[in-house]
């Protein structure tokens, strides 16, 4: 059976006749009379019944018929699905993440992603949720991943998992001889932050907000790497991502302060421009953030 010809049939029962078939396939009207004709010769029997106006299936044209649509059912699927992964292999992925998740967790999901798809290219933007979220607003960025709040009717976001923030202070801190503390004898300490804009910022004041309590830090510094290092320093202690400093804890170079009745977990946010579809990198991106995502401890 020439396929070409059963492409024409598949026309054919389609639209229901064999004028409306050719402005379908864009070809003459004998033309595609020629190809049925043929279809039925090497077939041995009729498959459709002429009528003045168009064509009526035979039995054996109802079964043919019924094979056709599944059969090119299947190749356009296949075209689709084919579709998809060549746009995840090619081209390149723009992404815009907060400082915590792009310097700690972003890291994790590239490698993962690189290994399936190692002939895109990627892209990342880090700044504070401010400005990723502009970012994304723009479309500079396809994807932006923050742990602030999303105000903005333009953005659409969604939760894909939950971070834990720690206080910490640096190896022999007097303080620690004290533990557990209490919220308020941590704010009586000097406390370190994050510039005004930062989604880590956001969070920890809205943690005491709810115990009515303002916080008043004596530095802000524009990175949680410069944190960790002016705590180490002993210039203060600070509240940041656990996922931050985890080698750090781990190594000993800086010490969690436990705090007795203070508890901060944010979420952690996908944000999207509203109304614009994924395109394939980003879908499978976001499938491998979900199977990378941080634990909270």
């Amino acid at each position: 059976m020439n396929l070409n010809h059963l492409r024409v049939f598949h026309a054919i029962a389609a639209a229901g006749s064999i004028t409306a078939a050719a402005r379908t396939l864009q070809v003459s009207q004998p033309a595609v009379s020629k190809q049925l004709s043929d279809l039925e010769g090497a077939l041995g029997t009729h498959l459709v019944d002429r009528l003045p106006r168009g064509v009526r299936l035979t039995t054996a044209g109802r079964v043919l018929a019924e094979h056709a649509a599944r059969i090119f059912g299947v190749e356009q699927t296949a075209e689709v699905e084919l579709a998809a992964l060549l746009g995840v292999r090619r081209g390149q992925l723009s992404l815009g993440a907060s400082t915590t998740i792009g310097s700690y967790l972003v890291p994790r999901v590239f490698g993962a992603f690189r290994r399936l798809h190692p002939a895109l290219r990627l892209e990342l933007e880090i700044g504070n949720t401010a400005t990723i979220h502009d970012l994304v607003r723009q479309q500079v960025v396809e994807l932006g991943l923050t742990e602030g709040f999303v105000t903005d009717d333009d953005l659409t976001t969604k939760v894909f998992d939950q971070d834990e923030m720690v206080a910490i202070a640096a190896p022999g801190d007097p303080v620690l001889a004290r533990t557990p503390l209490t919220t308020k004898e941590l704010l009586a300490l000097p406390l370190l932050m994050r510039e005004r804009g930062s989604g880590t910022r956001e969070v920890i004041e809205a943690a005491f907000a709810k115990k009515r309590l303002v916080v008043e830090p004596v530095m802000s510094l524009g990175s949680t790497e410069a944190l960790k290092n002016a705590v180490a320093a002993g210039l203060g202690i600070a509240i940041v991502s656990r996922l931050a400093v985890e080698l750090e804890l781990v190594g000993g170079s800086l010490v969690a302060i436990e705090v007795s009745d203070l508890v901060i977990r944010r979420a952690l946010h996908l944000v999207e421009l509203r109304g614009k579809s994924r395109s394939p990198a980003a879908s499978r991106f976001v499938e491998l953030l979900g199977q990378s995502r941080p634990k909270p401890r």
